[in-house]
């Protein structure tokens, strides 16, 4: 392994972080779009009261993957940031909306102040997974190699056509799918009445096969992309891939029967993290299919070699702050309080 293709696995390590917790945030606002029966309102409070303290600080794993891109592959955040420009610009605006949204709900007041925000914020968070994985889709069907700026072509061909194309979208959905999935295990545990538990454990399992569905629909799709629909079957890493896939997702969904919420979240963790390194390892050796590899996009050895060591360095502050964070947030004496506060007039 080179030292490129070291940072790029780096870059990977650090989406995964993302969806496993960035992710879960997405899929919080989800289930809060669809909050109901005579508990929604406890369900609101219980998904405010779990992502609250920690949203912002799980996007540090998306900033720290964009620096490293720009950094230490410049011409694959170029073709990236131009090409696919509009899903990438209403992803920061569902961002910035999103945690807008949900800072303005619970300090705005009024009560049909905090029910507006409160839905921006839903639906933001429902909008925004489809998009990135709208955008992942783009560029594992290799449809993004090749364009760039000062482009002839009309715009919708070089800047819509990439992204908008029914493998895209069935990429999207199957995000969206696997972020409901682990906000629904991981409220499981956030929980401490049975009813609540409940609810999401109900939640979960529905969610589970909506992956299910999502990721066939996905595959189903792929057939016509080589690099990597035929990899993902063909490759001989795909079987031990799958197999272990396999066996966290039953594993999660034994553990959610049998209410063991611990290891369902184990299971859910695995499932997720599994099927986005099968991505990763599908596109291996290239960032942007079908022309643009590690060796060829990656920056001078001195740049890397610098980026590697300021990493380093940053991981002396990064990892004790962050566990700091969850233990203080994220132990059980942190519980919500069993009733929500009244409603604002």
């Amino acid at each position: 392994m080179t030292l490129a293709d070291a940072l790029a696995a780096i870059i990977l390590l650090a989406l995964t972080a993302y969806v496993l917790f960035g992710g879960a945030d997405f899929g919080g606002g989800v289930w809060d779009l669809l909050a109901s029966g005579p508990n929604r309102r406890r369900q609101r409070h219980l998904i405010a009261h779990a992502i609250g303290p920690v949203w912002e600080a799980n996007h540090v794993w998306l900033i720290l993957a964009v620096v490293l891109l720009f950094t230490c592959f410049p011409a694959a955040f170029a073709r990236l940031s131009i090409v696919l420009h509009v899903p990438f610009t209403l992803v920061l605006l569902g961002i910035v909306l999103r945690g807008s949204a949900f800072t303005f709900r619970s300090y705005g007041g009024e009560r049909d102040v905090e029910a507006t925000w409160g839905r921006i914020f839903a639906i933001a968070s429902l909008i925004t997974p489809v998009l990135l994985g709208v955008a992942v889709g783009a560029v594992a069907s290799g449809a993004v190699g090749g364009q760039g700026a000062g482009s002839t072509e009309q715009f919708v061909t070089v800047y819509v056509e990439p992204w908008a194309t029914p493998f895209a979208f069935a990429v999207g959905l199957f995000a969206l799918a696997c972020f409901a999935f682990l906000a629904a295990v991981y409220l499981t545990l956030e929980a401490r009445e049975t009813d609540l538990q409940e609810d999401f454990r109900r939640r979960a399992l529905a969610a589970g096969v909506a992956v299910f569905v999502t990721a066939a629909l996905g595959l189903l799709l792929s057939r016509d992309i080589p690099l990597v629909g035929g990899r993902l079957v063909a490759a001989s890493w795909a079987l031990p891939l799958h197999a272990l896939t396999g066996i966290a997702a039953i594993t999660a969904f034994a553990a959610l029967w049998g209410r063991r919420y611990h290891l369902a979240r184990v299971g859910a963790a695995a499932q997720v993290t599994f099927i986005l390194w099968g991505w990763g390892l599908a596109q291996y050796p290239y960032l942007v299919p079908p022309d643009l590899t590690i060796a060829v996009a990656a920056a001078p050895r001195v740049t890397l070699e610098l980026v590697l060591g300021a990493l380093g360095l940053g991981a002396l502050v990064l990892f004790p702050s962050l566990y700091y964070l969850f233990k203080i947030f994220k132990t059980p004496s942190s519980a919500p309080p069993t009733t929500p506060p009244p409603p604002r007039r």
